[in-house]
């Protein structure tokens, strides 16, 4: 059997070089460096004391095929290591790195060539004012590996600011700092005929953390890795997106690449600097899975993989062609999500089915797909634009109410794309719809996976969404809405009160935290109610609708407080209602919650 990768030992000096001239790609160069700086300092303590750094793991993209019919040699990926060689470069090549910030910073390791470890003292720090008013400390140890560095006449200086030391003993300690450059880093080349999937296995069983290689951050590695076809700045664009879709003040950081100001995506962006919406904030995974699924059909990302590498899945051969379409297909799909009214209209569609905050959205997935949905729906000159909003609503809350893209997501999501384009959307969502909303499931089904305690249950969540669209008012008020409350002061409380039911046997916290004993209040009304039994402070409400004297909100008129009981899915007996009567309670209000989920749902 084919050996699936080679090992070898290569000196820091000669990986770095590698990486400098471009042999070896490190695409994460361009991305935020997310080590902090005291981790910087320890892997150039370990490299001076000869403690073992770990494998850098590099990917041999295969041979591609040019369109003049020679081969082009796979260009070398590194897909872990990233942040050890960044440290590497910033710390004794003097590179700046991006930080979290996306600012261009560099960390400056000190070295003191007079510290005892035995002692306790430190040899290398990150370098701080304290440092740099003390004689004793080389600041900055790039500068000792500068081809111009002088190591003569540093020694005459140092000895004589430091007589302590003389000029033979430091002579020695400054050669073995600069040996750092010659330690024997492990590097594992992977084979390049492997597949993204045998490429994951290895990666997982090599890795002492047992990370796991995501295949966005691998497509991400080939995009950046790619300056033939734009492939550096459209990662720059998906990046600085998910920046600003969270960080819209960043966005006068993001000007100062002029570089990237230069290109057609800056003004795709412009927009989010004004964008304070938190419903969507998608990271570079979402983008780019949906970039993907919108421009190739397909959801898979290790076919985006294979694709940016050139994949004919037909004859298995890598060709240049095919390479050069799949990144003109992403960078369309890429500026395609991007487009302010698009992406504004689908969050306001998502908004106006009641998920006003992002509290309510269950599954990021799920949320991907529907805006892909979006995007495939807009540029069908088939379907009613006037209907885009309506179809993905109801395909949301579909898709989240049965767990559609819960388990295995990818492989879903690549049979309905490949559906919805054979078939037709319209033809395919009536059929989806016809075997996964039956009448067993709304009885029944949703019945029962209301039963739970989980709080953020995709199903209490869209009982909420619900109670939104309608409009309802929060239980004993009139004026007051479910929508407000949540995202602003509300909170859910206990319709049967939490210490009543304790206080009367129901000690299981599964028990009485079920989401059908849930219901918005307002922070006073749940005060006034206290842990009184149903019976009496229900019976106190409508009484207020009598003496009109307040107790529990702002609802004197009677008829109003049966509305109001009705749309929080209340049974209309509570007023009877004490803890014997809890399991009942529970059976008829999941019942009323899961006729008001279908109500909203067929009047989307």
């Amino acid at each position: 059997m084919a050996e699936k990768y080679n090992a070898s030992n290569i000196a820091l000096e000669q990986i770095l070089n590698f990486i400098k001239s471009g042999e070896i790609a490190i695409p994460e160069i361009q991305r935020p460096f997310v080590w902090k700086p005291k981790q910087v300092r320890d892997l150039i303590d370990s490299l001076y004391t000869g403690y073992p750094t770990g494998y850098l793991i590099i990917s041999q993209s295969p041979n591609m095929k040019l369109k003049n019919g020679s081969l082009s040699e796979g260009k070398k990926i590194m897909i872990d290591g990233q942040q050890r060689v960044t440290a590497l470069m910033t710390a004794i090549m003097g590179l700046e790195v991006i930080n979290a910030n996306f600012e261009k910073k560099r960390i400056k390791i000190a070295f003191n060539p007079l510290a005892n470890p035995e002692n306790d003292e430190e040899l290398f720090k990150v370098q701080d004012n304290a440092i740099l008013r003390d004689r004793r400390w080389i600041a900055d140890i790039a500068e000792v590996f500068k081809p111009t560095f002088d190591l003569w006449q540093f020694v005459n200086d140092y000895c004589t600011a430091n007589s302590e030391i003389n000029g033979s003993e430091l002579n020695k300690i400054l050669m073995r700092l600069m040996d750092i450059k010659n330690r024997q880093i492990g590097v594992i080349t992977l084979d390049k005929e492997l597949t993204i999937d045998e490429v994951t296995e290895i990666f997982i069983r090599i890795n002492s953390q047992g990370a796991k290689l995501n295949q966005a951050d691998f497509a991400m590695s080939k995009i950046a890795a790619n300056t033939n076809y734009g492939g550096n700045m459209l990662r720059k664009a998906i990046d600085y997106f998910s920046h600003l879709a969270v960080q819209p003040d960043w966005y006068t950081d993001m000007c100062k690449d002029t570089e990237f100001m230069a290109t057609p995506f800056a003004e795709k962006l412009k927009w989010l600097k004004d964008d304070r919406e938190e419903i969507f904030d998608p990271d570079y995974n979402d983008i780019l899975r949906i970039a993907f699924m919108y421009k190739f059909g397909r959801a898979k990302m290790r076919d985006l993989v294979s694709l940016l590498g050139g994949r004919d899945f037909e004859t298995r051969e890598y060709k240049e062609e095919i390479a050069e379409t799949s990144f003109q297909k992403l960078t369309e799909g890429v500026m395609g999500f991007m487009n302010e009214y698009t992406f504004r209209n689908f969050v306001l569609t998502i908004k106006s089915a009641g998920f006003v905050t992002n509290k309510l959205i269950n599954s990021q997935m799920t949320l991907d797909f529907a805006y892909t949905l979006y995007l495939i729906l807009n540029a069908d000159p088939n379907i009613d634009k006037a209907k885009i909003k309506h179809y993905v609503a109801k395909w949301y809350v579909m898709t989240t109410l049965t767990s559609r893209y819960i388990t295995s997501p990818e492989t879903v999501m690549d049979a309905d794309i490949r559906r919805i384009k054979e078939r037709g959307f319209l033809t395919y969502f009536e059929e989806v719809e016809a075997a996964d909303l039956s009448d067993t499931f709304w009885n029944v089904g949703l019945v029962q996976n209301l039963e739970t305690s989980a709080i953020n249950s995709p199903y209490f969540n869209i009982y909420l969404a619900a109670q939104i669209y309608s409009g309802d008012s929060a239980l004993f008020t009139n004026g007051s809405k479910i929508g407000d409350l949540i995202t602003v002061i509300g909170d859910v409380h206990h319709i049967f009160p939490k210490k009543y039911l304790i206080r009367n046997g129901w000690t299981e916290k599964s028990k009485y935290n079920q989401i059908a004993n849930y219901t918005y209040l307002d922070t006073q009304v749940n005060k006034a109610v206290s842990d009184d039994a149903p019976y009496i402070y229900f019976s106190k409400a409508l009484e207020q609708c009598e003496t009109k004297q307040l107790i529990y909100g702002n609802i004197t008129d009677l008829d109003i407080l049966h509305k109001n009981i009705e749309q929080n899915c209340i049974p209309a007996n509570i007023i009877e209602m004490e803890h014997t009567d809890y399991d009942s309670f529970l059976n008829e209000r999941r019942r009323l919650m899961a006729q008001k989920i279908k109500s909203y749902y067929y009047s989307l």
